[in-house]
């Protein structure tokens, strides 16, 4: 009788313990990336700073932290990009390997004077790593359509030049080119740094 007793009281106390021992063993779940599934990105083949062609396949196996924006631009693309570039350095500097998988990339939506030698010394002022890719107006509107991108040509009253209307926007692609999640460079650079360092494997 006692040993029933005994046995009724440890009896769901080995329940517990066994439900913990096999919940611990559990893997944790996988965080979806926001981006997953989302129809952007893409094929393209698009002209670099050194005037060599590049493809979207030469970046497999690569992440890729993508901007779109333009050298003339008075304003918020410098500030974007400066804040990028802070971020992967702080990235760099906290997790080296994971850093070296990320490719910055900077898309120019203003081919017409955003040439390879305008592009070189551009992207040079931000990061080493920091590839810009121009191209035919074509080439850059099919690239922008796929990565959802918008930009306007914009001419000023009164005004020699034009500026470019875009969306403001630097996006992290997975090693097959998959949208992973939207880089807060608005936030600074530890957002930035943080963002990369939750996604890049």
């Amino acid at each position: 009788m006692n040993e029933n007793r005994l046995l009724a009281a440890i009896t769901p106390l080995f329940s517990l313990i066994l439900a913990l021992l096999v919940a611990g063993c559990s893997p944790a779940p996988v965080e979806q990336p926001p981006l997953a599934g989302a129809a952007m990105g893409g094929a393209f083949t698009l002209t670099d700073q050194d005037g060599k062609r590049v493809s979207d396949t030469a970046l497999d196996g690569r992440y890729r932290l993508v901007y779109f924006g333009y050298t003339f631009c008075p304003d918020v693309c410098p500030v974007d990009l400066q804040v990028i570039a802070q971020g992967l350095r702080k990235f760099e500097k906290s997790d080296p390997a994971e850093a070296a998988k990320v490719q910055p990339i900077f898309i120019s939506i203003d081919p017409e004077r955003d040439t390879p030698a305008v592009l070189k010394e551009y992207v040079a002022a931000f990061h080493p790593r920091l590839v810009g890719l121009t191209g035919t107006p074509a080439e850059i509107a099919d690239v922008a359509k796929r990565y959802g991108v918008y930009y306007m040509k914009e001419q000023q009253p009164g005004a020699s030049g034009y500026l470019m209307n875009h969306s403001r926007t630097a996006t992290l692609f997975g090693p097959k080119g998959e949208p992973i999640a939207l880089v807060p460079q608005d936030e600074g650079a530890d957002a930035v740094a943080a963002e990369l360092k939750r996604w890049v494997k």
